[in-house]
């Protein structure tokens, strides 16, 4: 009786043991994402005779900790401006604002741990204004949303517009030229055009269903990322040839050197065989040292090409130009996310 008792209880560990072993062998459940709150404090103030803003945003969950990530600033439905918030979940955007009446709101996009929210609507007036400038504004176009996200190797296309304030008081074309900083490394961009003309005549707007022509000018901004990987033989090839003017600087004068002497003494039949000897000797040891392209690559590999580091970066497009009494340069933040 004794035994069988004893069985029992052997078996009913061992089958207790396989389910907590099953158990803590299963996945645990994500936490479920944080509410998160937006907040946007907007001051204007006037440059050059045009109104500024500077919007003031923190996103911060429910339970207190400050979120990460990217916010966009938004005017009604056009983007002016993203950034990325810092550890205190704060982030300060500077824009550019026409004349009119404006309704800017912070949009938080959200993370794997913090859910998206936006910020109540400020309602701000850009003064009007009679001396030339212009303003950026940016679209995504591949990938289609901002932030941009792309894979290492990848690139992404941003449409970068250039609205014409006040230009109607032009007395000569003004050319904006377009430029970008904040990339990650082994990243570059391109804008097609990189200079932009604005008339007198440029419209400011663009009204639904207007061909370009009746539109504010847009130039295409190409963001091209590096993957990592390994060169051919082609790579080492060159490496070989890049390397072997200096070693024939020393190498070349012995050769001539050689062949002279071989020249000059072809009634020696002695000396003549020595010296053939001598260049086959130095031929074949060009052949089986590093001024081989084939012995650097097989001694030292193939060339390894590192990728664009992944993370969160803001990218600011840079406008400068001159309306032909002071220079003029405006700016305007995106942010790129590189996995």
């Amino acid at each position: 009786m004794r035994g069988m008792i004893c069985r029992v209880l052997r078996r009913e560990w061992a089958a207790g043991l396989t389910l907590a072993m099953a158990l803590s062998a299963l996945p645990a459940a994500a936490a479920p994402a944080v509410a998160t709150q937006t907040t946007l404090n907007v001051q204007t103030s006037e440059q050059s005779g045009h109104t500024q803003a500077t919007a003031a945003i923190s996103v911060a969950g429910v339970d207190g900790i400050p979120a990460s990530g990217a916010v966009n600033l938004q005017d009604g439905s056009t983007l002016l401006a993203g950034v990325t918030l810092n550890a205190n979940g704060q982030a300060t955007a500077v824009v550019s604002l026409p004349a009119g009446e404006h309704s800017l709101r912070a949009v938080y996009v959200g993370d794997a741990a913090h859910l998206k929210s936006s910020s109540i609507t400020s309602n701000v007036t850009g003064q009007a204004s009679s001396t030339p400038n212009f303003a950026i504004t940016l679209a995504p176009v591949s990938p289609s949303s901002l932030p941009l996200t792309v894979t290492d190797g990848d690139s992404g296309t941003v449409a970068v517009t250039v609205v014409p304030e006040d230009n109607a008081a032009l007395t000569s074309p003004m050319f904006v030229t377009l430029s970008c900083s904040g990339l990650p490394s082994l990243a570059s961009c391109t804008f097609t055009p990189e200079s932009i003309e604005i008339l007198p005549t440029t419209p400011a707007s663009c009204p639904s269903g207007s061909p370009q022509s009746a539109c504010p000018p847009v130039s295409s901004m190409l963001l091209q990322t590096q993957r990592v990987g390994t060169t051919g033989l082609n790579q080492p090839e060159k490496l070989g040839h890049r390397n072997s003017p200096i070693a024939w600087a020393f190498l070349l004068p012995g050769v001539l050197g050689l062949g002279g002497l071989a020249w000059g003494t072809r009634r020696r039949k002695w000396l003549n065989r020595l010296v053939l000897v001598a260049l086959l000797g130095l031929m074949t040891t060009l052949g089986t040292t590093a001024c081989n392209p084939l012995y650097y690559y097989y001694n030292h590999g193939p060339t390894v090409t590192p990728s664009t580091p992944t993370g969160t970066f803001t990218i600011t497009v840079t406008g400068q130009s001159t309306n032909g009494v002071t220079a003029i340069t405006n700016s305007n933040t995106f942010v790129l996310t590189v996995q």
